[in-house]
């Protein structure tokens, strides 16, 4: 049976490696955060982005983030909790853009891990 409180503490710990990650550029955090067989998708800038993990984490380093700096501004809009599997909506700033965020989640072994990113760029 599943503990929706400590779930929630360690799905919100992902959610954090995922933000803080993007935002500095650490790719460790984010191979952390996500599965390795991730898809990350979504409309950027008016074209179709389907990508892996490597591609994302590519064009977030292609970006040249900071690699240290303020807290990111995130906010998680919403949980849901089945079992082993979530849905999360986070809304954040990466580089001047404003994104919601879709992000599935399943637990894996003993921990928690991103495993689809679907996501609105606000323009």
């Amino acid at each position: 049976m599943s503990n929706y409180t400590a779930d929630s503490a360690a799905i919100n710990r992902v959610l954090t490696d995922y933000v803080e990650g993007m935002t500095f550029g650490d790719e460790s955090r984010l191979r952390q955060a996500f599965h390795p067989s991730c898809k990350i998708i979504g409309n950027y800038h008016g074209a179709l982005e389907w990508s892996s993990l490597d591609e994302f984490i590519g064009a977030i380093k292609a970006e040249s983030p900071p690699s240290e700096g303020a807290p990111p501004a995130w906010e998680l809009k919403s949980l849901d909790i089945t079992g082993d599997s979530a849905v999360a909506k986070v809304t954040d700033e990466f580089l001047g853009m404003h994104f919601t965020d879709y992000l599935s989640l399943l637990q894996v072994g003993s921990g928690w891990q991103i495993i689809n990113k679907l996501y609105y760029l606000h323009e």
